[in-house]
């Protein structure tokens, strides 16, 4: 069911234009079970033949990577974790994966809306966690889009350069994951450090 879902998107993305972009990037950041990959890489191919531009391509994947982002984060804001707990689990939020995302954001704080942007099966629900601890809503836009935009340029570069060739964007889409991962790990131990030494800096004030 989800190959045909893929297949339709990859054949229509180009009639839909750059509404198109928006709406399924917005829909890919709440609850839907369909990669990302499957829209940007396409729409970079668009880009590539001259019938989209690669900088609108770029931008517009990002503000519905955003929006879809800022839906869940009042989801969860405004209706609470008993909702999510009710009805979570006919959109692939059980309690389970609930607690594990509190604790991934508990764990590296505001950092982690931007690193969880870039992780496989945390990308869509990390905003949950951030709405329910209330996160403020600036840095939760600037870390989100941040996140999303890193991973938006990734995908759109990829179909850009390599078209239409699925065994090479295979390839190169493993080894761009890899590499988000251990900026991931990175990014959050420089964060870490960065936190540390400002509490030891108030400390001996």
């Amino acid at each position: 069911m989800l190959q045909e879902i893929a297949a339709f998107l990859v054949d229509k993305i180009g009639d839909m234009g750059y509404w198109g972009i928006f709406l399924l990037m917005f829909l890919e950041s709440t609850f839907f079970p369909f990669p990302s990959e499957i829209i940007m890489i396409p729409a970079g191919y668009l880009a590539y033949k001259g019938d989209m531009n690669v900088y609108l391509v770029v931008i517009i994947g990002i503000a519905g990577s955003v929006g879809g982002a800022l839906f869940n984060y009042y989801l969860a804001m405004h209706f609470g974790r008993k909702f999510l707990l009710k009805y979570g689990k006919y959109v692939f939020v059980k309690e389970e994966t609930l607690e594990k995302l509190e604790i991934f954001f508990r764990k590296h704080g505001e950092v982690s809306t931007f690193n969880g942007r870039l992780i496989p099966g945390i990308r869509q629900l990390i905003s949950l966690p951030a709405g329910l601890a209330k996160m403020n809503i600036v840095k939760f836009s600037f870390y989100s889009a941040l996140g999303a935009g890193i991973w938006v340029v990734v995908l759109v570069f990829l179909g850009y350069i390599l078209g239409s060739n699925e065994a090479l964007i295979s390839k190169y889409l493993h080894t761009a994951t890899l590499i988000a991962l251990v900026s991931v790990v990175l990014i959050t131990i420089f964060y870490m450090i960065r936190n540390k030494r400002k509490k030891e800096i108030l400390g001996e004030d």
